[in-house]
């Protein structure tokens, strides 16, 4: 049984005629017939009665009908998910990210993603650039957004999508007298209370933001640790201390909060994306693509 056999039947039932279902068909009459003379064999019985005019449904062809419709229906639709999956226009992404680039690429990304793609589902996972590697070998995630600075070791398994540089800014409550200045000079934070982010022993991006002080005079004094950024910006906003971030976390200013360059600071961020090599996956490749054409907009 083809599902062609079945078009043919459902056209001629739907048509009480066997030459109006050909010419809706776009084919010749003796093309139904033989259609419907196959699918007859096959079912070992006859599906019309053809001693009427027009032709009626035997009991047989009474039963095959609706699921006959039900399977075409169902094969169709199956053919046009599987087309979209192929181009890439349904599916499932999972995006792990740490959280700091939610004040960067990653809404416009994801909004872009959604208009470009809507049947795709998108699920967001925070993870931090140390742990996404294994999210991606799990298949808990497909994709990583992460954030270093220095060098980060790269697995021979996964693919690293550099995307921007991100200078480092500070933080000040502004409140702070600090905050009327245009630029710091190292000498003007010794002696303030730092806050720390992120309070996780597997990651390096605390201990570099305190080498990075250090590399240009500033002692620093850790008063807090905070579990992520927008913990530490709160921390900040209260009064409690100054962090180091990346300048794109200025990008969403803030009244309470005053973001200014550090004189003499050369280490920077760097914001770049993470894949499998193993495993191919369109929603990935587009993801990407949009995250590239951002980036190189910034």
């Amino acid at each position: 049984m083809n599902l062609r056999s079945l078009r043919y039947f459902c056209e001629v039932v739907e048509t009480d005629s066997a030459n109006l279902a050909a010419a809706r068909l776009h084919v010749v009459p003796a093309a139904v017939s033989m259609q419907i003379a196959q699918l007859e064999d096959q079912l070992g019985g006859k599906l019309f009665d053809r001693s009427t005019r027009p032709m009626k449904l035997t009991p047989l062809g009474r039963f095959l009908y609706p699921k006959a419709k039900l399977l075409l229906s169902d094969s169709q639709h199956m053919l046009e998910q599987a087309k979209d999956l192929a181009l890439g226009r349904s599916g499932w992404l999972s995006i792990g990210f740490t959280r700091s680039t939610i004040f960067s690429v990653l809404p416009d990304a994801v909004r872009q993603m959604s208009q470009d793609a809507p049947k795709v589902r998108i699920d967001l996972t925070e993870i931090l650039s140390e742990h996404q590697g294994e999210a991606l070998r799990t298949g808990a995630i497909h994709v990583g957004l992460a954030r270093t600075i220095g060098a980060f070791e790269m697995d021979s398994d996964l693919s690293c999508v550099p995307l921007f540089t991100d200078p480092l800014v500070v933080a000040l409550p502004s409140m702070s007298a600090l905050a009327r200045r245009k630029l710091l000079n190292p000498e003007d934070l010794n002696g303030l209370s730092f806050v720390s982010y992120p309070k996780d022993p597997n990651s390096s991006f605390a201990r570099h933001t305190i080498q990075a002080l250090e590399q240009v005079g500033v002692k620093s004094h850790v008063a807090y640790e905070a579990k992520e950024i927008h913990t530490a910006l709160c921390l900040v906003a209260a009064g409690l201390g100054y962090a180091l971030v990346g300048k794109s976390v200025s990008d969403n200013a803030r009244s309470d909060i005053r973001f200014l360059p550090l004189k003499g600071i050369k280490a920077t961020a760097s914001v770049f994306a993470i894949h499998s090599k193993k495993i191919h996956h369109q929603l990935v490749d587009s993801f990407l693509d949009i995250l590239q054409l951002q980036s190189v907009a910034r």
